[in-house]
């Protein structure tokens, strides 16, 4: 009797290509999962970005704002009045400390301005010590450029706010039209594009001098009253 053989088997052709196929599959979905992780990772820390750059920028904005000084930094000469807050929709000035050790000195001339660039409204502060200011050569001889604060708004405009003569706050406005006073309120109106998922939260700053400036309901110097004319928006409007 003749012993039985065993013949080995190997795997057919399509068995190895379905093995091949079932592990490229799975190497796909790795990939997958792993780029998808990596693109949500990148998402969280552009947004956390973004939530400390308008957190900070809100901050710096409440701060220097809140303590503006009654100190006028420019004098009209011609029609006697002291100029203590200049401003419209995209720009203004004021006096006010400066924070951490650039306070030392006094008080410096400030100014926030909106600026449209290629990628939105950029938010620049510059400053300078009020001791020695020149309006007509407000940065002197310092070459150095403003500080970006904020970028990327695709709408941005400052408005105020003010006593009215029965003593009530006003509306906002983007015009300021009494520069020998500090508003009430101020405010950064601004909208992101709608396609950034990104929101500007309110910023609406009390002026702590704001309330206790002169002539707030009485003639301003040489006896003239303020007039309290609503005034139209520039054109830098939000739609």
């Amino acid at each position: 009797m003749k012993p039985r053989r065993h013949i080995a088997r190997g795997f057919t052709l399509i068995e190895v290509l379905i093995a091949l196929t079932l592990l490229a599959l799975m190497i796909s979905i790795g990939f997958a999962t792993i780029r998808s992780s990596i693109s949500a990772t990148r998402s969280g820390e552009r947004i956390i970005a973004h939530t400390n750059q308008v957190r900070t920028a809100q901050e710096f904005l409440r701060r220097q704002l809140a303590n503006a000084m009654p100190i006028p930094f420019e004098r009209m000469e011609d029609v006697g009045e002291n100029f203590v807050f200049v401003a419209d929709a995209n720009e203004l000035r004021f006096v006010a400390p400066m924070p951490g050790h650039l306070s030392r000195g006094g008080p410096h001339v400030q100014w926030l301005m909106l600026e449209r660039g290629a990628e939105g409204y950029r938010l620049l502060f510059d400053h300078h010590q009020l001791n020695g200011y020149d309006p007509d050569n407000p940065k002197g001889r310092d070459e150095r450029p403003p500080v970006l604060v904020l970028e990327g708004l695709a709408r941005a405009r400052f408005e105020y706010r003010m006593l009215d003569e029965n003593g009530e706050l006003s509306e906002w406005s983007s015009t300021w039209e009494d520069p020998q006073r500090l508003p009430l309120m101020v405010r950064l109106v601004g909208e992101y594009e709608e396609d950034e998922n990104r929101l500007w939260p309110d910023l609406e700053i009390a002026v702590m001098a704001g309330s206790t400036m002169p002539m707030m309901f009485g003639a301003r110097p040489g006896g003239r009253r303020p007039e309290l004319q609503p005034q139209p928006d520039p054109g830098n409007r939000m739609e």
